[in-house]
């Protein structure tokens, strides 16, 4: 398996987590706390993850992204996003110009490929 499939893999973790003891995991704490405190890790983590490109700390960039990524997938399994959904969306954008895309959902239009 590739690195890139650690997403996946760990979704699949954290989805298993659903309804588990809090006591026994954070992930299952996080889920018995609810979306909005998710959504407010999620928010913590991309803070400390523009701090630490602010102060140019490649590892730490590295840790907090990580960190991110976690808490991101936690989000979208408390949501019923999968992976995958996102997956298809980033294909779906693939090739398009960034700033026609952004102006596109701006607008309320869609965009092809």
């Amino acid at each position: 398996m590739s690195d890139v499939d650690v997403l996946n893999r760990l979704y699949t973790v954290i989805e298993s987590r659903k309804g588990a003891d809090p006591e026994s995991s954070y992930t299952a704490k996080l889920f018995d706390k609810g979306r909005a405190k998710i959504a407010q890790k999620v928010g913590e983590e991309a803070v400390e993850t523009v701090i630490e490109a602010m102060r140019d700390d490649r590892a730490a960039i590295t840790s907090e992204s990580a960190d991110l990524l976690y808490h991101l997938l936690v989000l979208w399994a408390d949501a019923g996003v999968a992976p995958a959904d996102v997956w298809a969306k980033l294909s779906e954008r693939e090739g398009t110009s960034g700033l026609a895309e952004k102006a596109a959902r701006s607008s309320g239009g869609k965009t092809g490929s």
